[in-house]
């Protein structure tokens, strides 16, 4: 699923399968996505990278982070953005 050789960044790709995750409703609104250690362990990425690929999710509006409580999906309300 990761192309560690490929010219895509790592983290792009992490962020990547965990917003076609988010998109196949693997994922649900307001559940946590998996921790930094678990995005370690699941796509053999480092830390490092784990966290600037969940980085990008905050930043395409996917999820949001709470202090002391982990990363969570937004529901399709709070992940819109208005159009104009």
């Amino acid at each position: 699923m990761i192309d560690h050789e490929g010219p895509t960044p790592l983290y792009v790709q992490v962020a990547d399968a965990i917003a076609a995750r988010i998109s196949a409703g693997d994922l649900l609104p307001n559940r946590p996505i998996p921790s930094e250690n678990q995005l370690v362990q699941e796509y053999g990425v480092a830390r490092g990278t784990a966290r600037k690929a969940i980085q990008l999710l905050r930043e395409r509006g996917l999820v949001v982070t709470v202090v002391g409580r982990g990363t969570y999906v937004v529901t399709a309300t709070e992940g819109q953005s208005p159009i104009g």
